[in-house]
Formats: structure tokens, sequence, C-alpha cells
């Protein structure tokens, strides 16, 4: 999902650093988005920006959260020591950050924060301080990518960081490596430019939304799901230097494939097909034997992560053209369950003790239909948001054992009837105290688990803290935030007992610290206060180059297509609908 015209190898010619530029140029702000001059771009308009005094302190105790859906890839936090209860505001905030576009949620590792996302026509790959926001490098390069369906232009999956390596895909397909302390890159692979993902018939991107799922390192090698035909749809590249491993997954996996379509029961490859893929890969070991798990269009396949061959592949795909699969397959064990929107439903799958085959435990076209939020096992029981559209999701509980619905809400257990809305702001008032109350529905939610808590994010901003209980869903605490609303796609991260959340505009950084984290907190801030202050004459370029940099994120929202915006008032009139009609 990387998008621009430059390839492995091409020289990017030498980036120009804020310190070459301006060596007077004082330390960022740490609350308000700011950029320095910028540099001089470099042919093909790919350039970094380096800020050296606004270095990265020593991160506080706690876990990083590096790659997608954290250390495990399913969402699940080992922290410690969190709030057991939110204020009635919702957790305190440490810091706020006005931020270009997309759905990639941020990675963190030490204290270093990085984020991709785009403003106007570039993809940016930002580099900022964990607990302040104040960047610290931020590698730009152009971006053409345009949404066929009218969404965000911006990048879709997140960073992966290792201890010295930056990896990012962008929406065009750019896989870029970059050098986590200085933002320099290391080498950049065109994926569009240098396998086969182009229409037979158009010429043009054969993808629905760009390139949408985050690779993950496995022995070396970075694994992408490409999406190229015939046999690219997942590739290995050298972690070190980008070049091409190996390649699998198309034609030779398909063709001839058992489908579950009574009216095509073995599938014919024409070449025409789309193999773009809009969930994650996962490496798991089962039974003894590693495993790349990659739920592609047409369904589930294992890898041999050492050279690309097939351990055994699952036919999982909507009989709707205009689908996909996007979340991540969940392994539970020495199973595997699988779950997807457009009618599909899940399954759980055995995996046998060679390794070879899978066995279909179960099967249910109903009980949960994941969009693109991969669900938690916790327990015996999985935990997910089902639904296509905003309207129709619920939070659900399922018995992996069995498939059953245990239970499900929309987010809003009360009576309907007691809820109003005010037709000037469109807030949601309860009616029986006449206060303003966060947005009542989930929507197409997602959440991450800590400890006995489900940590969940609704659609339109409502943040929640959920008891782990699989016997009825249980509200601890609820809140919303101004500066978080729709749409907002990408899952919370937590690190160190901070809480950073995003939407289309912004980046939040919550603290979710306990009372015994209480003293160090305080002693945190008074510190940030202490160093925040700076001459008049710096706050007032600070001030200016921040403006400047709103215009720029202005100027990347008019960009939204009028069908984006349309969908969202189509959207909002939907739900402001349902505050009068009865749940089901």
């Amino acid at each position: 999902m990387l998008a621009l015209g430059l390839v492995a190898g091409c020289s990017g010619g030498k980036p120009t650093r804020a310190d070459d530029a301006d060596a007077k140029s004082p330390e960022l702000g740490s609350l308000q988005p700011v950029s320095l001059r910028q540099p001089e771009m470099t042919e093909g308009r790919e350039a970094v920006l380096h800020v050296p005094k606004a270095e990265a302190e020593k991160p506080r105790q706690g876990d990083d959260w590096p790659v997608f859906l954290g250390p495990g890839g399913f969402g699940v936090s080992n922290e410690t020591g969190l709030l057991d209860k939110w204020p009635a505001a919702g957790p305190p905030m440490i810091w706020e950050k006005k931020v270009g576009s997309g759905y990639s949620a941020p990675s963190i590792r030490g204290n270093r924060l990085v984020l991709h996302h785009r403003i106007g026509g570039d993809e940016i790959v930002e580099c900022m301080r964990a607990d302040t926001g104040e960047m610290l490098w931020e590698y730009k390069y152009p971006s053409t990518f345009s949404d066929p369906f009218g969404y965000s232009n911006g990048p879709r999956c997140s960073p992966l960081l290792t201890a010295d390596r930056c990896y990012t895909f962008g929406a065009e397909g750019k896989l870029l490596c970059l050098d986590l302390k200085t933002g320099t890159k290391t080498w950049l692979r065109d994926c569009y430019a240098d396998f086969d993902l182009k229409d037979k018939d158009s010429g043009k991107p054969n993808w629905f939304f760009g390139i949408g799922c985050t690779p993950i390192l496995e022995g070396g090698l970075i694994i992408a799901l490409v999406g190229g035909q015939p046999d690219s749809g997942v590739v290995a590249f050298d972690a070190k230097t980008g070049k091409t491993v190996w390649q699998n997954v198309g034609k030779s996996t398909w063709d001839g494939a058992e489908t579950d379509d009574p009216d095509e029961p073995k599938y014919k490859w024409t070449g025409r097909e789309q193999v773009v893929s809009y969930s994650s890969p996962i490496a798991a070991t089962i039974h003894g034997k590693r495993h790349v798990l990659c739920l592609t269009r047409q369904g589930l396949v294992s890898l041999n992560p050492k050279d690309g061959s097939v351990w055994f592949k699952h036919w999982f795909r909507p009989k709707a053209f205009e689908s996909v699969n996007a979340a991540r397959p969940l392994v539970i064990g020495d199973k595997i369950f699988l779950s997807a929107a457009y009618r599909q439903g899940s399954v759980l799958l055995q995996v046998s003790k060679d390794g070879k085959s899978v066995e279909v435990l179960w099967r249910n076209r109903r009980n949960l239909l994941t969009h693109w939020s991969t669900a938690i096992h916790a327990d015996g029981f999985i935990y997910g948001f089902s639904g296509r559209h905003e309207r129709e999701g619920s939070f659900r509980c399922l018995d992996a054992k069995t498939g059953r619905v245990v239970w499900q809400t929309s987010g809003y257990e009360g009576s309907i009837d007691d809820l109003g809305q005010n037709p000037m702001t469109g807030e949601i008032v309860d009616k029986k105290t006449g206060k303003v109350i966060p947005w009542p529905f989930f929507g197409r939610g997602a959440k991450i688990k800590a400890g006995d808590q489900f940590i969940v994010l609704g659609e339109r901003g409502t943040l929640s803290l959920v008891k782990v209980n699989p016997k009825k869903f249980e509200e601890i605490s609820r809140a919303s935030l101004k500066q978080i609303g729709w749409p907002v796609w990408a899952a919370p991260v937590l690190s160190r007992k901070r809480l950073y959340l995003r939407d289309e505009n912004s980046l939040i950084c919550l603290d979710v610290a306990g009372k015994a984290e209480g003293g160090k907190r305080k002693a945190e801030s008074r510190r940030r206060k202490a160093e925040s202050g700076k001459p008049k004459a710096e706050s007032r370029r600070r001030k200016a180059e921040s403006g400047k940099r709103r215009s720029e994120l202005g100027d990347s929202d008019s960009q939204l297509s009028t069908v984006h915006h349309s969908r969202l008032r189509a959207c909002e009139e939907l739900q402001i609908q349902r505050i009068s009609e009865p749940l089901h």
C-alpha cells in the first residue's frame, strides 16, 4: 500500500537534515504538531527530516507494542497496574496531536512511536516520542493512491518495529525499511511495479482498497501478502536487503481447489482474480511445526516460512464479488478460527498432528461476521465484533467449542425510549438526567485485552472498559473524547500504561496507570511542564509552523471524496433513526 515511483536500489539522493538546514532549529514543542523548515526534496520528492535535539528519553516501565495488534499479534497486553475504573471524563489526557489521514495504528518500541499517515500528496512515516508526541524524525515520499470506493487515501498497515529498523507497507505497495533511530532509508521495494497487481483488461490496480495487510517478521524474512498474479500472493523479502527470497500462493494453490459452493465445487483459476488480501498474516508453532498463516482472498493457506511451500489450505471466501477477508486468523492452541462479513460467518479448524491438513470442527454463517477487527480468545470463549455495516455492528461472545453465541450487545443495554438527540449538535442525551452521554452504539468496534478487562473503542469514538465475562456483557466505565470521532477504525494501542487512539485527524495519548503509579505520573507531568517553557519568540515560531501544518492537513482533508462524506451523512441519518427504533 505504499505509493511512488521509487524502486529498491534507486538513489534517493542525500537527505537534508534539520541540523544541516538550520543549526539553530530549537526543540519541538510537546503538544502541538510542529513542522520545521521543510527539507529540500530529492528527485522523486523523497525526503527525511531529522530533529536531533528532540531525542527520546528512557521509556518508563512496561511493555512495547511494536507490531500490529501488539506483541503476540492478537490484541492482548500483559501490562498490569492499570486503572480498574475510569473517571467520568475518561482516562487523563497526556497529549494530543493533529495527524494526516489513514487507518494505520501506531507502533511503539521503547520511547519511540511510529505513525504512518498521509498529508496531501505524501505518505509520511513519522517517529515521535511516545511520552510527549514530539517529532524525532519523519520520512516522506509521494503518493497518488485514490481509494476506488471513496474512503481514506492514507496508509492502512501498521509499522513493524525491531531494535534498529522500521518497516512500513503503504497504500500503493511501497514496502519500506528505515533506520529506527535516524529515519534514513535502508531499502525500498515497489511491489506494484515488481509484481503483477494490474487488472488484465483495464490495466488499473486489481484491488478494492489498495494494500491493507501488515507484514510480519519471521526468521529474518519480511513476509507480506503482496497479492500478485499468478503466484505472488505471499512474498518473503530478506529483512536486511529487501531482496525477494521466495513467493507463492495463487494459481498453483487454488486452481482445482475444493470450495463450499455447490455451483462450483472445484475452483478454476482464470488469471483475472484479485489476489490482494486485507488480512495480516501470523506465524505460529502448532504441533512443533512453524506455520505462516495467511487468509488470502480465496481462503486460508499455511506456508513453511523457510521456503514458502504449502503445509495446508482451506477454502474460505464469501460468494459476493465485492467482499474481502480482513480479520487475522486467530490461533487457539492447535486450532484456527476464521471469520468474515459478507454472509460468510466463521469456522473453527483443527490442525492435524502432522501439520499438513485441517478438519472443520464447526461452521456457522451467522454467529460472528467479522468485518476487520480480529477476535480475541480468552478461557474457551471468543470475543469479537460482528456486522458488515455500522448499523449492524454488535459485540459478541461465542463458546469456542460449539460456536454458539453466548451474548451480544450493540453497546447500549438500556431502553431506547430513554435516549434523545440534540438536533443542533447531534449529541445523544439521557432523557432521565438531561446529560449528554457518549454515542450509545459501538458499531464495528475494535478492542484489546489487558488482564481481565477489554478496552473497547467504538467506531464513533465511544471508549469503554468491559469486564472479560463469558456470561454477560459487563461494562465498568464509558467515556468519549472530543478529539476522536467517526471513522475510528484503528484498534487501540497500549504501551507502558499509556493508551493511544487515532482517527482520521488526530492521535491522542491517555494515561491509564493505576493509583500506585500516581506519584510517578505527577512527577512526569511536572517534568514535561518544566520542559515546555520556551522563550516567547520560539513560541511564536512554533505557533506559525503549527498553523502551516494544520493548513497542510486541511488541504489533505479536502481531498476526501464526495462519496466518503455522503456515506458519513447517510450513516449518521441511519444511526439517528435507530434511536427511535427497537434493537433486534
